[in-house]
Order: C-alpha cells, then structure tokens, then sequence
C-alpha cells in the first residue's frame, strides 16, 4: 500500500514538473515572439525612414525625378534627359533653384503645353533684371533648344491662332503664374522678382511633356 501511494506521489511530481516545463516553454515562446516582433518594427521603422529620406531627396515630378545636389550654400535640383541633339545622342543636364514640388504647389499652371519645334520668347517689361536671376532665367529657357527647339525673339510676332509655334511671353503682375492663352501660348507673369519661379515652372512643365514623349 504504502509502495503504492510512492509511485502515486512520484507520477503526480513527474506529471507536475512537466507541466512546468510546458508552462516555462511557453512563456519562452511567448517573451521570444515579443522580441522578434520589437525587432521586426524597428526594422519596418529603418526601412520606412529610408525610404522617407530617400523621396525627399530625390523629388519627383509627373514621373521627372530631380537630385538635390549642394554647392556651398547654393541647392540645386537637377534632372537629365537623353536626348538625340543634331542627330547624335546626347544626356543633358537641368539644374534648377527650385524644389519643384515646391513650385508646382506655389506658382499656378493654368493650360497644358504643347511643344512645337520653334519658340518665340518676349518680354513687355525691362524691369526683371532682378538681381541677375533674369539673366539665370532666360540662359535656362534657352537651355531648352537640347529638345530641338529652335528659341529666337521676335518683338512683332504674337500668338499664333494655329499652333505653328510656341509663343511664351514674360510680363509683370500681381500673381506669379503660368497661363496658357492659346494652342500653344504662354503668359509667364512675375511678381516681386519671382522670374526663376516662373520660368522654372514652365520648364517642369516642358520636362513632364517631354518624358512623356520619349517614353512613347
């Protein structure tokens, strides 16, 4: 009787210290799970910064991507296209002033640009000189011949009700913006010296039509 009670007693602590044994394992399991999920968020956290720093860096506009590239105190925001310039393959670079994210939610666009192969650039105003950023301003614009544009000025000409060429017009107001006033005509209107603003947002527009073009 009393060998049976001693096996009775040494079941019920093997049956006991297995239990524990579950017991303990589970927690183990369950303290492990908890780990791997704190480092599973972390590294979603790192993949997620990443890629936050990353597009920042890197803005993009209808599908053009630009780099920030510093220069002493000077950013710029720079994109590159290949091009087939007087028949032979060419990359060009832009380099702007302005965050275009920054320009296309700042400066207006009104109309939709259609590229023809001759622009005629005028300006109604002498008083955008505006600290050397005119000079910047229409040195980019012209920049703008890599597309097989050929850029010229010609203070007689006007908008053409048939689309046979671009007719960009940079003038004074009280808003900086962009509007198109024809098939193919543009009002680049400037306030407070806000000429890069305005030229450079038409040009994003150029890019965004021209990267459409070369993808078809």
């Amino acid at each position: 009787m009393v060998k049976k009670m001693d096996d009775k007693k040494i079941k019920e602590q093997e049956s006991n210290t297995k239990e524990t044994r579950i017991h303990e394992r589970v927690k183990e399991n369950k303290l492990l799970l908890k780990i791997l999920l704190v480092i599973g968020f972390f590294f979603i956290a790192i993949l997620v910064a990443f890629f936050i720093m990353r597009y920042s860096a890197r803005p993009d506009y209808n599908g053009v991507t630009f780099n920030v590239v510093q220069e002493g105190e000077l950013t710029f925001y720079q994109t590159a296209f290949n091009v087939i310039y007087k028949g032979k393959p060419t990359v060009y670079n832009f380099y702007l002033r302005n965050n275009p994210k920054e320009l296309k939610k700042n400066v207006p666009f009104d109309g939709e640009i259609e590229l023809r192969n001759i622009m005629v650039l005028n300006s109604t105003t002498e008083n955008l000189f505006c600290d050397g950023d005119w000079n910047l301003a229409i040195g980019n614009l012209l920049n703008l011949n890599i597309f097989n544009i050929d850029i010229m000025r010609d203070e007689n000409a006007s908008c053409s009700s048939e689309g046979d060429y671009m007719f960009v017009q940079i003038e004074e107001g009280e808003e900086t913006k962009v509007e198109q006033f024809g098939p193919s005509c543009y009002k680049l209107v400037v306030s407070d010296c806000e000429i890069l603003p305005a030229t450079e947002r038409f040009m994003i527009e150029v890019f965004s039509e021209v990267n459409t073009l070369l993808k078809e």
